[in-house]
């Protein structure tokens, strides 16, 4: 997301401010990017499924998650017993009973593994489906998933972006990191809702109120020359800067309609965290970033295609005890409450979720690092855990398992490229479609992985 401030907080004549006029005219160019969305929808029908990507940024324990190991020796098993699920044999950790209630709704992949350590290359590989990035070199190579659904498929409707960032789209501490369009273009990064509050862990407290770019369009209409003429002098003025920039293109014929649509009210509603009920809210949770998880239900159901929910501060080496007690259970309900909410409003068969950090944390517990005697787990990416929901997929599943102690795959190995193999069937994308990257060479989405056949 280009995100461009400059100056004091003007007020102008249609009531905007100079740093939310900035704000709207960045979001033609690279969140929400509605002319290039409404370019690309004359005359086409909208797409039906949407996407929401919970982030578990660090990396989450998949034996404090899901895929315990009750029969391990303590070392491996951890500090937590487990909760039955209503298939036989089938349990999550003692911290997830709500996740537990409605694994009839919920698939479970336990064999996803890509071998590396390395946060960078991780996180790469999980949200484009390929090696790329590194430690080393941390340069985005290949564009992410939400990306790619924006380019294909755009928004669901209009007025809305096509992929939106919650409280603002991360991959370890780099925004928009490898959530980011690569050579797809900044037209398609995600929006970021609020980088003022960027990297809320899920225990952060909040509070989360309304964005200030929002609350600084809520005085503005879309009556009176004046008003249209004031804001259209700020945007051209924004877009002389950008192109001095050469970050982007000219604005055409497309740009006064998207002008209407972001004053006209649709973008407004959906990201008015106050236009939701308290009660229906506090079924997520109290925590910033369960409210954000309640924001991604209220923006797929207004029309945006794919949102990422953040919710890092899993690296846990140290203290696995104590902080996973504290995350896990945030997680629990507010995955939970979504995938209710998505199921009372008709909604879940059009809305895949999925839950996924960039690998999972060594079998066997440490004994700490220097300085904090806190048994912890380290790096692992032999084998890690995903969740899916909705999207029309099968619930009540398990596809893969681990060996006794979850060290490695025994069945049905699955790689980052089948996982988002699976999501681009859901959204009817062709994995094999190819796009130039900046040698001109056009690139496939992905070159091996294949969607995961026991889910639907």
């Amino acid at each position: 997301m280009l995100t461009v401030s400059s100056g004091p907080a003007i007020r102008n004549c249609a009531g905007l401010t100079r740093r939310a006029a900035l704000k709207v005219g960045a979001l033609g160019f690279a969140g929400l990017s509605l002319p290039n969305l409404l370019r690309a929808s004359d005359g086409q029908s909208s797409p039906k499924k949407s996407v929401i990507l919970v982030w578990l940024d660090g990396g989450p324990s998949q034996l404090e998650t899901y895929d315990p190991k009750p029969d391990a020796p303590a070392e491996y098993r951890g500090p937590f017993g487990v909760c039955k699920t209503a298939t036989p044999g089938v349990c999550v950790s003692e911290l997830m009973p709500e996740t537990a209630r409605r694994f009839g709704k919920l698939a479970l992949l336990r064999s996803v593994n890509h071998g590396t350590g390395d946060h960078f290359a991780a996180a790469h590989w999980v949200t484009t489906g390929r090696f790329g990035a590194t430690v080393a070199n941390k340069t985005q190579q290949y564009p992410s998933v939400g990306s790619v659904v924006a380019k294909v498929k755009g928004a669901n409707a209009p007025g809305l972006p096509a992929y939106v960032g919650l409280p603002s789209a991360e991959t370890v501490y780099l925004f928009p990191g490898y959530m980011g369009a690569a050579y797809l273009g900044a037209a398609y990064h995600p929006f970021d809702v609020n980088r003022e509050q960027q990297y809320l862990g899920p225990t952060d407290p909040g509070p989360v109120r309304t964005p200030k770019w929002l609350t600084g369009l809520k005085g503005a209409t879309a009556d009176g020359m004046t008003e249209r003429t004031s804001l259209l002098k700020q945007l051209d003025t924004l877009r002389r800067d950008l192109d001095t920039s050469g970050t982007a293109a000219l604005m055409d014929e497309h740009q006064q309609k998207a002008i209407d649509l972001i004053l006209g009210g649709s973008a407004r509603s959906a990201f008015d965290f106050d236009k939701e009920d308290p009660k229906a809210a506090d079924r997520y949770g109290r925590s910033a970033t369960a409210r954000y998880t309640m924001m991604a239900r209220r923006l797929v159901e207004a029309g945006v295609t794919f949102v990422t929910v953040d919710m890092p501060h899993w690296d846990d080496h140290a203290n696995i005890e104590k902080a996973h007690a504290m995350r896990v259970p945030v997680v629990d309900q507010a995955v939970s409450a979504l995938i209710d909410d998505l199921s009372d409003r008709g909604l879940l068969d059009t809305t895949l979720v999925v839950v996924a950090g960039e690998f999972g944390r060594t079998p066997k517990i440490n004994t700490g690092l220097p300085g904090q005697p806190v048994p912890g787990r380290d790096h692992w990416g032999s084998a890690f855990s995903v969740l899916m929901a909705g999207g029309g997929l099968r619930g009540g599943v398990v596809v893969g398992r681990t060996s006794a102690k979850a060290e490695y795959p025994v069945e049905r190995p699955l790689t980052p490229a089948d996982v988002l193999a699976t999501i681009y069937k859901v959204m009817e994308i062709d994995p094999k479609q190819a796009f130039k990257d900046h040698t001109g060479r056009p690139v496939p989405l992905i070159d091996d992985g294949e969607a995961i056949k026991e889910l639907f």
